[in-house]
């Protein structure tokens, strides 16, 4: 290849300075490529992966984000085994914001790669991608060692919404010992498409993290599994209002009357957020009893209170007049 065929005289130049002796100056003509739009400079930056320089590599594989070609892709692929951890993130985070689904089938072979951190690159990317065929590399890879594995391998299944992996999402929620592993399981349980997950849901509530339980709170809302709302109800007594305001606006999406009087007193709680949320929440149920506790909220020293207990009100005489 001819790297400095170019009638244009900027490019003819940033192509002269790819061949310098000097890494630096290499690396800058690599930064100032990047600013020419076009698919026909990419044999330029994949060349540049393979240079002797890291800062070098590094802005090759930056500039790479945007290209999408088997050789661009390859190349990725490769760098993710580089020496150097400044290249091997930049990397992965090109790889990340692929967008072609054919890509796929160049990230497949690498998805059980026996490096942890090419494997999680990897997955990260499939993830996006939601192709079926990284569903069983993924659910292999719920098994590994690495607690960030996992945690990429559920975001797959997570995308891929195949009901096949919820037995294995289950047993990662409630057993396994990284909090961040059960609450991105109990996040993905929320593909399932009837009650079969609602124990371990429920048992979620209850985690010792608090992320989890916050989690398991907002699938539940997802599912609208009314069976929940008991136990919803008696989380809006956590010790943390994360999990209370998410608590609350399932309450909200399962319409449950019974959590009407909790969600009131809420109202009265020192955070705003959790005022606004339970407000929604109460608007959603569409309880004239809740109409007293949102007119008081009107005046709530919380613009975003008022405006919330405001939509609540018009919801629930809506309701009235139509019912």
């Amino acid at each position: 290849m001819n790297l400095i065929d170019n009638d244009d005289p900027e490019l003819q130049d940033i192509r002269q300075r790819l061949q310098s002796d000097d890494a630096e100056v290499r690396r800058i003509a690599v930064m100032e490529l990047n600013d020419f739009a076009g698919d026909e400079h990419a044999p330029l930056f994949i060349a540049a992966l393979h240079d002797e320089a890291a800062a070098v590599r590094v802005e090759a594989a930056r500039a790479l984000e945007g290209f999408e070609s088997d050789e661009s892709v390859a190349g990725l692929v490769e760098l993710l085994g580089d020496e150097d951890a400044a290249v091997r993130e930049a990397a992965a985070h090109s790889l990340s914001q692929l967008k072609n689904s054919a890509s796929a089938r160049l990230l497949l072979p690498a998805a059980e790669h026996p490096d942890a951190f090419v494997r999680v690159a990897v997955l990260r990317a499939l993830r996006e991608l939601r192709v079926a065929q990284s569903f069983v590399p993924a659910l292999a890879a719920i098994g590994h060692e690495e607690a960030l594995v996992r945690r990429e391998a559920i975001a797959v299944l997570g995308y891929l919404k195949n009901p096949a992996a919820l037995p294995a999402l289950v047993k990662l929620a409630t057993a396994d010992a990284d909090a961040e592993v059960r609450r991105a399981a109990v996040g993905a349980l929320g593909l399932a498409l009837d009650d079969a997950v609602l124990p371990a849901l429920l048992g979620a509530l209850a985690d010792q993290a608090w992320q989890v339980r916050e989690e398991a709170a907002t699938t539940l809302g997802k599912l609208k599994l009314e069976q929940a709302g008991e136990r919803l109800i008696a989380v809006l007594d956590d010790a943390y209002w994360q999990v209370r305001l998410r608590a609350a606006r399932s309450l909200g999406r399962l319409r449950s009357v019974e959590a009407v009087p909790a969600l009131v007193t809420l109202l009265d709680h020192e955070i705003g957020n959790l005022r606004k949320e339970s407000a929604l929440a109460l608007g959603e149920i569409r309880s004239v009893d809740a109409l007293p506790a949102l007119e008081r909220s009107q005046h709530d020293s919380d613009p975003e209170v008022r405006k919330a207990a405001r939509i609540a009100i018009e919801q629930i005489r809506i309701a009235e007049q139509t019912s």
